[in-house]
């Protein structure tokens, strides 16, 4: 095989790893990452904290990278489970319109009892890391990134 031969064959593997992935996942633990992903952004949306709490772990940890302002240090905002809820139990998640709420999952991983998702949502990206506890699959980790102009 020349060069090219070998590049176009390493790139072709490359691009065909995510969804390698995802067809080796069990579809009921498929259906459990996902639900837990949906009931995430659906409870948001809705303004339904419990659907939202279904999803998550009592410790998740929600961040996010903010720039410095005004030429200040950069700084990573945290948010825990009980904030997140609050939000969605306060309906910030309710002034999203119906025709621009977006709920795109990707299961990009999963390897045993964990997995990571893409999720994407009106103005924003979450990377969701997800846990098989007892189990169900659980959010424990979301690091987001705000898509819209700041």
């Amino acid at each position: 095989m020349n060069t090219a031969s070998l590049s176009t064959l390493a790139l072709a593997l490359a691009l065909s790893l995510p969804a390698a992935a995802q067809s080796s996942v069990a579809p009921e633990d498929a259906e459990g990452i996902r639900r837990a992903a949906l009931d995430y952004a659906e409870g948001w949306y809705a303004g339904d904290p419990a659907q939202m709490e279904r999803a998550l772990h009592p410790d998740l940890a929600k961040r996010i990278a903010q720039p410095g302002k005004d030429g200040g240090r950069a700084r990573l905002e945290h948010m825990g489970a009980l904030q997140l809820v609050q939000g969605v139990r306060a309906g910030y998640g309710k002034n999203t319109p119906a025709d621009k709420q977006s709920k795109d999952v990707t299961i990009l991983d999963v390897t045993g009892n964990a997995a990571t998702v893409k999720l994407v949502m009106a103005g924003w990206v979450d990377y969701l890391h997800i846990a098989r506890l007892d189990g169900k699959w659980k959010i424990v980790n979301v690091l987001w990134e705000i898509t819209t102009p700041r």
